[in-house]
């Protein structure tokens, strides 16, 4: 059956047949108005009675559930601005090692091989060759940086390239890379190398979510990060041996954080996340905080990694 538009008075009715508590109306219409109902109601799941009855939970007001929405939106903020900082990093240290080893021009950095050898991965190598041609011939003489280097050289160093690059190219980059090179950037963050490949992964695919302001709280990856000390330090619990925090949510890329940046700016985030938490737990009563922490993948002890 397809979906029909519904006015703001339909869209109130249908929230109160939820049985949504709706104190200002008028407030709530100028909400769903400039928000949008289908987004706000991407946070409902939190609410929803466990009967499965399609409602909300006894007394849930409709303040909880934009308050919700305004919370993701805050720390999706805190959390983009420090996954572009990994970003940066990560560019900065890739396009220097690569460079040093394997020369500045393109037909050096670019050449086969440079790259694993392995024979599983030779598509995937050509691939990722493809995607940093493709974005030569595209941006070469759109960005100031790339269009100097292009009228006044003939080519596009490693280090300029980077910068029109996305960050999943950058992650598959990394994963078409010969052993010793992978483990040389790896070094410089005193990571293993198989771990820093899953890091990535991860960062860019919730660097992507935030940039295209998608629901971030309760999101999950595919892949999962492998069990680490922080698992184990905090005592995460377990589900048959698997943890249940840290390993594809947001606790995960808090875990990769505490890794990938510096000691101020990872306290920086932690407490600007706390301030955020606390924030929600003032104004959502229908929901218990340790229900919100564990649909983000934190654990109730979360704020302790700080100091490990």
């Amino acid at each position: 059956m397809n979906k029909i538009f519904k006015n703001l008075d339909e869209q109130i009715e249908i929230l109160k047949s939820k049985n949504l508590v709706i104190e200002d109306e008028e407030k709530a219409k100028e909400i769903l108005l400039k928000e949008n109902y289908f987004f706000l109601m991407g946070y409902r799941h939190m609410f929803m009675s466990p009967d499965k009855t399609g409602k909300f939970i006894e007394g849930t007001k409709f303040d909880e559930l934009y308050s919700t929405f305004l919370f993701d939106r805050h720390i999706r903020n805190i959390v983009f601005k420090n996954l572009l900082i990994v970003e940066n990093n990560m560019k900065s240290v890739i396009s220097y090692q690569l460079s040093k080893k394997y020369g500045f021009k393109e037909k050096d950095y670019l050449d086969y091989d440079n790259f694993t050898q392995d024979s599983l991965k030779v598509r995937q190598v050509h691939d990722v060759i493809a995607k940093m041609k493709k974005q030569i011939r595209t941006n070469g003489k759109q960005h100031t940086a790339t269009l100097h280097y292009l009228s006044n050289y003939g080519y596009i160093p490693m280090w300029i390239l980077v910068k029109v690059l996305s960050f999943g190219i950058i992650a598959e980059l990394y994963n078409i890379l010969k052993v010793e090179d992978q483990k040389s950037i790896a070094d410089i963050y005193k990571i293993d190398s198989e771990n820093l490949s899953e890091y990535l992964y991860l960062l860019a695919n919730f660097r992507n979510l935030c940039a295209h302001e998608d629901i971030l709280y309760d999101h999950r990856t595919q892949k999962e990060i492998l069990d680490n000390i922080y698992h184990k330090k905090l005592n995460v619990s377990k589900t048959e041996d698997h943890y249940d925090y840290g390993k594809n949510d947001l606790f995960a890329i808090t875990i990769i954080l505490k890794e990938m940046l510096s000691k101020e700016e990872f306290n920086k985030y932690i407490t600007e996340l706390d301030r955020e938490i606390q924030e929600l737990d003032k104004k959502v009563d229908s929901v218990p905080l340790n229900s919100i922490l564990n649909k983000m993948g934190f654990p109730n002890n979360w704020k302790d990694i700080t100091t490990m």
